[in-house]
C-alpha cells in the first residue's frame, strides 16, 4: 500500500499545529487532517444554512448525479504550452484525495485548452458547485460569466490580485506580499535608499506599487527606478542606467532568477560598495542564484519549502516525474475544500463565507487565509543567498497571530 508523503512526520506536524492554534481551541477539531501534515484550521461557528439552488440543465455528457459527494470542477489546460503545469495540478488534486482517503468529493477535470468559456459552461451544466482554477487571470472573466449566474464561486490559481472579486478567490503566490516582506526585513538590516528594476507590463506595475506601499509603511526612500522590455539585453541596459544614476544601497529586481543574475552582474560591476539585491517569489526554487557571485547577500521572500520536498518526493513516486511548483496549489485547494465540506450539505451551494476564517488554513505551502477582498494572505519566510547556499534567515510565521 502506498504511504502518503506526510506519514513519517505525523507527530512533528501535529505537535506544531496544535501549539500554534491551541490558544484558539481549534486543534482538536482539526486532528483528522492534522495527521496528514497538511491540515486546515476548522471554524468553531456553525455555518449559515444555505438554501438549495435549482440544478442547471445537464450537458449531454453529464456525469451521474451524486447523492453523497460534492461536485467540484477543476479547470486547467491539458494541451498546449501550459499543459504540463495543468496536468501537474490535476495530478496533485488526485494525490490529495488519495492521501486523505476523501470519499465525499468528486473532482472532474475540464480541459480549457480549446476554450475557457466552453469548459466553464460544461462544468456548470454538469452540476459542479465549486470551480478550482483557472491558472491565469485573463481566463477568469469567461469562467465568471458561466459560474456567477449559477451562484458557483471560483478559487483561482492566478497570482494576479486584481482578479479577486466577491465570487473569485485568488490563491496564487503574489509578488505584492513577497516584496512587502522583503522590504520590511531589509529595513531592519539597515536598508535606506531603494532602487528598482521593473519589467514593462502588469507584473512590473504591481511590483512598483508594492514597493511604494512597503516604503510608505516601513520607511525608506525610492532613489531611482528603471524599466525595461523583458529580455537579457534590455535588463542589463536598465541595470547600467541605474548604476550610473546611483544613490541607492538596495535594489529590487522584479524578474526571474536568470534575468536577475544578469542585472545584478551589471549593477555590481566595478562597485567598491555592493548594493543589497532584493528579489520576488519568482526566485523560489532557483538554484542558479547561489552560483552567482553578484548575488551574495541577496534576499527574497517566499512560502516555506519545509513540506514541499516530501510532497515532491511523493508526487515523483506516484507519477514518475517531478511536479511543477504550482502543483501544491491544487493539493492545498483540495484540503481547503475538504475542510469546508465537513459542514457543507451535498446539493447546496458552496458556503464561501467559511473561506473567511481569520485563523486560516494549513497546507503544503504553509498557513494561508483569505482576506475579505478574496486574496490569499500567506505566511512567508525570508531567504538569503550566502556562501553558495540559499538559506532561510527569518522563518515564516506559524499562524496569523502576529
Amino acid at each position: 500500500m502506498f504511504t502518503p508523503f506526510w506519514a513519517p512526520q505525523w507527530a512533528e506536524w501535529r505537535a506544531a499545529a496544535t501549539a500554534a492554534f491551541a490558544a484558539r481551541n481549534l486543534a482538536m477539531a482539526g486532528a483528522a487532517l492534522l495527521a496528514a501534515g497538511c491540515a486546515v484550521v476548522p471554524k468553531t461557528a456553525a455555518p449559515t444554512a444555505s438554501a438549495p439552488i435549482p440544478a442547471p440543465e445537464p450537458s449531454a455528457t453529464a456525469l451521474p448525479t451524486d447523492s453523497g459527494r460534492h461536485r467540484i470542477a477543476l479547470l486547467v489546460p491539458l494541451s498546449g504550452d501550459t499543459a504540463p503545469v495543468g496536468q501537474a495540478i490535476a495530478n496533485a488534486t488526485t494525490m490529495a484525495l488519495l492521501d486523505t482517503n476523501a470519499d465525499n468529493l468528486r473532482i472532474t477535470t475540464y480541459d480549457i485548452s480549446n476554450g475557457v468559456s466552453v469548459a466553464a459552461k460544461k462544468a456548470i451544466a454538469d452540476g459542479n458547485r465549486l470551480i478550482l482554477g483557472p491558472l491565469v487571470a485573463e481566463a477568469i472573466p469567461a469562467v465568471q460569466a458561466a459560474a456567477r449566474p449559477a451562484g458557483v464561486p471560483v478559487i483561482a490559481f492566478t497570482n494576479d490580485t486584481s482578479a479577486a472579486a466577491p465570487d473569485v478567490f485568488v490563491m496564487g503566490h503574489s509578488p505584492e506580499q513577497s516584496i512587502r516582506r522583503s522590504v520590511a526585513f531589509a529595513r531592519k538590516r539597515g536598508a535606506v535608499r531603494f532602487g528598482a528594476l521593473l519589467p514593462d507590463g502588469d507584473y512590473g506595475t504591481r511590483a512598483a506599487s508594492a514597493l511604494d506601499n512597503a516604503l510608505r509603511d516601513y520607511g525608506g526612500a525610492l532613489a531611482n527606478t528603471q524599466t525595461y522590455a523583458r529580455g537579457n539585453t534590455s535588463i542589463v541596459s536598465a541595470a547600467a542606467r541605474l548604476r550610473a544614476a546611483g544613490g541607492y544601497d538596495t535594489v529590487l529586481i522584479a524578474d526571474s532568477a536568470r534575468l536577475s543574475v544578469a542585472a545584478s552582474d551589471e549593477l555590481q560591476r566595478g562597485q567598491r560598495t555592493r548594493a543589497r539585491i532584493l528579489g520576488t517569489e519568482l526566485w523560489s526554487g532557483e538554484a542558479t542564484l547561489a552560483r552567482a557571485k553578484s548575488m551574495e547577500g541577496a534576499l527574497f521572500s517566499a512560502v516555506s519549502d519545509q513540506r514541499y520536498k516530501r510532497f515532491a518526493d511523493s508526487y515523483q513516486t506516484r507519477f514518475g516525474t517531478a511536479p511543477y511548483r504550482a502543483a501544491t496549489l491544487g493539493y492545498d485547494a483540495v484540503l481547503l475544500t475538504l475542510r469546508v465540506a465537513r459542514d457543507w450539505k451535498v446539493g447546496t451551494p458552496f458556503p464561501k463565507n467559511q473561506l473567511y476564517d481569520e485563523g486560516g488554513f494549513l497546507g503544503v505551502d504553509g498557513p494561508f487565509r483569505f482576506a475579505r477582498n478574496g486574496i490569499a494572505e500567506r505566511a512567508l519566510e525570508v531567504r538569503e543567498v550566502r556562501g553558495g547556499q540559499i538559506t532561510p534567515v527569518d522563518p515564516a510565521p506559524t499562524d496569523f497571530t502576529r
